[in-house]
């Protein structure tokens, strides 16, 4: 890998490195909508596949735009979060703590999206990448709303529908 000499050239990475979960991303999806029994979450999953590759396509514009290609550069953090809720969903579960455990997953990868999403729109004000930094900040957004959307979901009544599985005792009311 090429030396990092200035603020641009991080930028430049850490944007291949975004355009690289993304498209991890993009391969993951459908397999937790087809692993979660909530009609409302597969809805949520899925609603999230399409912004996704609204967020990929405006990646590609700001790479064109820099005149550099996306590619060359491989997330292993999401790599990690996608495996480990890969390893979550082979597991024997209740299709109630299933859907628990794939909203956990799910935030956990929207999380190290938005830390992602907002070092390089920060990136992008200072180098003067004005119209970047709006794309950057429209992601940003979305993450954050479809963090807020599984977090919904999961007090509404996913994580309710949880805790009454398997006997353990609780009640919630």
């Amino acid at each position: 890998m090429a030396k990092l000499k200035s603020l641009h050239d991080l930028y430049v990475s850490e944007l291949k490195d975004l355009y690289s979960a993304e498209n991890q991303i993009l391969k993951a999806l459908p397999k937790m909508a087809q692993a979660a029994s909530s009609p409302q979450l597969q809805q949520a999953f899925n609603e999230h596949l399409e912004q996704t590759r609204r967020q990929v396509e405006r990646l590609d514009r700001i790479f064109e735009r820099l005149g550099q290609k996306p590619t060359g550069r491989k997330c292993h953090g999401m790599e990690g979060l996608l495996e480990e809720g890969k390893e979550m969903m082979s597991e024997n579960m209740e299709p109630d703590v299933m859907d628990a455990g794939l909203i956990v997953s799910a935030q956990k990868v929207e999380h190290y999206e938005m830390a992602g999403y907002g070092c390089v729109r920060t990136f992008a004000n200072m180098l003067g990448e004005s119209e970047a930094a709006e794309t950057l900040q429209q992601t940003l957004d979305e993450e954050g709303e479809a963090d807020k959307r599984l977090t919904q979901l999961a007090e509404g009544m996913i994580n309710r529908e949880a805790i009454n599985q398997g006997g353990n005792g609780f009640q919630m009311r």
